[in-house]
């Protein structure tokens, strides 16, 4: 006969068999994989939807190079017919920051590239403006504009040959034959954008990723 076991001893139970324990990790190893794959999924769709369509572009456009060609942001204009006023004075204190295009007013003016419209306006010199962001982060200006293109918003990211507005005399312009002051600022700020008007032959119709 067994002796009786003390009244403070504890039973232990027999470890569990290794098989069993494999099949129990097992058994947990979806749910440690659903939930990561959930996320990325979620973070995957997020970054793809209509509401972060902008810094999508964003990222494209700063990852392309500056453009060593452009069209004429003017419908119709020749590079040939524009006068290359860069640095010229205006004023006493300050120069030329870009062109003149000059053409009849109400002529459509289209982005010279892919970007995002930072800054639709009516301020300062350059009256009824838009400021567009370009490959390499560059700056895009459009002044002097008669008005913008119905709908167009901070925000839009925009293809080279979308409409953002039409030809005026805006701002301190007022008076002047109808034309669009044009500029592109890089790094070091305006740089003469004529040489890459003069360099463009066609028109590629670039777009930025969806």
């Amino acid at each position: 006969m067994k002796e009786p076991l003390p009244p403070d001893t504890v039973t232990v139970p027999p470890a569990p068999t290794s098989s069993r324990t494999r099949a129990f990790a097992l058994r947990r190893w979806p749910g440690w994989l659903v939930v990561p794959a959930l996320l990325g999924i979620s973070l995957l769709t997020l970054w793809n939807s209509e509401w972060l369509k902008a810094p999508r572009a964003m990222w494209a456009l700063a990852r392309m190079p500056a453009p060593s060609t452009l069209p004429v942001p003017v419908e119709g204009v020749a590079a040939r017919r524009i006068a290359d006023t860069f640095g010229a004075p205006r004023g006493r204190d300050r120069t030329h920051a870009g062109v003149d295009i000059f053409a009849k007013r109400g002529t459509p003016v289209r982005s010279a590239a892919p970007g995002v419209v930072v800054a639709v306006r009516d301020s300062g010199l350059g009256g009824r403006q838009v400021w567009v962001i370009g490959p390499a982060r560059e700056r895009y200006y459009y002044a002097h504009l008669e008005d913008w293109r119905e709908g167009l918003a901070e925000g839009e990211v925009v293809s080279d040959g979308t409409v953002l507005g039409y030809v005026g005399d805006s701002g301190n312009a007022a008076g002047t034959p109808p034309h669009l002051h044009w500029g592109i600022y890089g790094a070091d700020g305006a740089y003469d954008p004529l040489p890459l008007l003069k360099a463009h032959r066609t028109t590629n119709g670039r777009a930025l990723p969806r």
